[in-house]
């Protein structure tokens, strides 16, 4: 009997420590579906907050729009007509809105290629359709893009020239306030010093902005190079080309002959009048020259007069 009531009680420990078991771990699912039901939501939400890694990022698009950024570009093209290419360029760029800061076009010679160079200020959302459509106008020779990344540059200006612009519009505040004339000439001094730096931040920074928005680019149109003349190659090839040589060298010869002729004619007469001259001047020095006998005024006369003594 002993026995047997101890086992029932054992028996009985078990069953009273399984059914407290099962209650305490029926409570606890109970407590932690209501502590971690809400999790689901925030895993939800958490892309549309802008967490990293989720669908609702801002687009890579509407980051670039926040960004300043200077593009330019250089693009050298082979064409027929460098002259007529350069209109067809001016019309697309024209078509795109941009316009044509520079235009020089050199006709073509016999010993000199046609060329044409434009720089276009082209919208920058629509430079890579503009550039796409030039390059359709002959054989790419060469292709360079740059871009500068003015941000921050233009932050900068933007927030100088709203300090400013506040400053102002204090001064212009205090100015309509001033009863001195001492102060009145005191605000108007530091209203123009302000002033003037406002006007020189906002005119850098509008010359920046159009930088920005219109892409530089500078197009060079070339016709085909013309190839050197072929040299001699063989003994007759040679002759041939000495003779012609030879012929140069004698018309060029003859063309200084001709152009130096008439100045040739002009000192000839001058030296004959100069001939002449001394000529005379030596002739009439023989015939009245001091070795005469009559005309030496020391040589003894006869008393008489009529001859020598």
């Amino acid at each position: 009997m002993t026995r047997r009531r101890a086992h029932l009680a054992a028996a009985a420990a078990a069953t009273l420590a399984l059914l407290l078991s099962g209650c305490s771990m029926g409570s606890g699912s109970s407590s932690g579906g209501d502590s971690v039901a809400p999790q689901p939501d925030v895993g939800v939400e958490a892309p549309d907050q802008g967490v990293a890694g989720g669908e609702g990022l801002v687009p890579e698009e509407s980051v670039d729009e926040g960004r300043s950024v200077i593009t330019t570009g250089w693009l050298t093209l082979t064409v027929d007509d460098p002259i007529a290419s350069a209109s067809e360029a001016v019309s697309i760029v024209d078509r795109a809105g941009g316009r044509i800061d520079s235009r020089s076009e050199t006709p073509g010679t016999d010993t000199q290629q046609a060329r044409a160079t434009l720089v276009v200020r082209i919208p920058s959302e629509d430079f890579d359709a503009v550039l796409g459509d030039l390059r359709e106008l002959g054989d790419v020779d060469s292709v360079q893009l740059d871009a500068s990344d003015v941000t921050q540059q233009r932050e900068d200006l933007d927030a100088r020239i709203g300090a400013l612009q506040a400053s102002v519009d204090r001064l212009l505040a205090l100015l309509q306030q001033a009863s001195t004339t001492e102060d009145l000439i005191a605000i108007e001094s530091a209203l123009s010093s302000r002033q003037a730096e406002l006007d020189s931040l906002t005119a850098q920074r509008d010359l920046l902005v159009d930088q920005v928005e219109y892409s530089t680019l500078t197009v060079e149109l070339l016709s085909e190079g013309i190839a050197p003349e072929a040299g001699p190659d063989d003994f007759w090839s040679g002759v041939a080309a000495g003779w012609d040589a030879l012929v140069a060298f004698a018309s060029g010869l003859l063309v200084v002959v001709g152009v130096l002729l008439p100045w040739l004619a002009v000192l000839l007469v001058i030296a004959a009048i100069v001939a002449v001259i001394v000529i005379l001047a030596t002739r009439r020095r023989h015939h009245v020259g001091p070795d005469r006998p009559e005309d030496d005024p020391g040589r003894p006369t006869h008393p008489g007069g009529h001859g020598p003594a």
